[in-house]
């Protein structure tokens, strides 16, 4: 009876360090990237409840799945915003949108550095690992409907099957914020075009336009995420884990190698 509740609860944590303005923000966390990161891991323990606790050998089945796609995706979703960090050269949140929009490329201030310029591998990892953190097409091995009937879900009905939604597309909805913040400069906008240099001298009126900026880019990311959910045939079990490990996790070690040797040089 819990798993669903478990589920729902570790997308709405995840909201709590997402920054929506200058001031807008339930907390200013120094690790919030480590937070995030920790707590979008939780729901595979919700999942794993609800293949168990259902006593059916498709729910078992597709929460083992699940959890396998997980942890093999967590480390690519991990090793893409690692990046990130090393060019920002902090784990706030907030740190991060002013240091996309305060910064330059090339000597050119004028579109800020919105990482996912400078960062496009670790973006493309990233959206990749968020698709695969949501068990939706083509990572629904864990759900797949001519195998499993219904995955881990089987077994529940009525409203607790109607939570496990909500928290799929709820939590889609947070990994677009989250992507907003880390690569598209997040409720910010290029400091350049008001000469505004730091935090301090943001005007107070981007508390209220910085949350639609932030809706805005969080609407393109989930478009990006619902049109591959709906574009793509899936993957097969075998070919899934061999993406993950073989290819992502050694092309975003190579994204952190590249990013690190600028960063000495530059």
């Amino acid at each position: 009876k819990m798993a669903p509740i478990v589920v729902l609860v570790s997308t709405f944590l995840l909201v709590a360090v997402v920054p929506f303005g200058p001031d807008a923000w339930f907390t200013n966390f120094e690790a919030g990237v480590f937070y995030a990161l920790a707590v979008s891991s939780l729901s595979v323990l919700g999942i794993l409840m609800a293949g168990w606790a259902s006593a059916n050998k498709y729910s078992l089945l597709g929460g083992l799945r699940a959890a396998g796609q997980l942890i093999a995706y967590e480390l690519p979703m991990v090793l893409a915003v690692i990046g990130v960090i090393i060019q920002a050269e902090t784990m706030n949140l907030q740190q991060i949108v002013l240091a996309q929009n305060a910064g330059s490329i090339f000597g050119f201030d004028g579109l800020g550095n919105p990482y996912v310029l400078t960062q496009f591998v670790g973006f493309v990892i990233f959206m990749i690992a968020v698709q695969a953190e949501l068990t939706q097409a083509p990572f629904d091995m864990p759900i797949a409907e001519s195998e499993l009937v219904s995955g881990y879900m089987t077994e529940y009905s009525g409203f607790r099957f109607l939570i496990f939604f909500i928290g799929e597309f709820a939590t889609a909805g947070v990994f677009a914020l989250i992507a907003s913040v880390l690569f598209l400069g997040g409720w910010g906008i290029p400091f350049a075009w008001f000469g505004w240099t730091d935090l301090d001298s943001v005007a107070n009126w981007m508390n209220l336009v910085g949350p639609v900026i932030m809706i805005t880019k969080m609407m393109l990311v989930a478009f990006i995420i619902m049109w591959v959910r709906f574009s793509y045939p899936r993957f097969r079990e075998d070919q899934l884990q061999r993406f993950a490990w073989k290819v992502l996790i050694p092309v975003s070690l190579a994204n952190i190698a590249v990013t690190s040797i600028f960063k000495v040089v530059m």
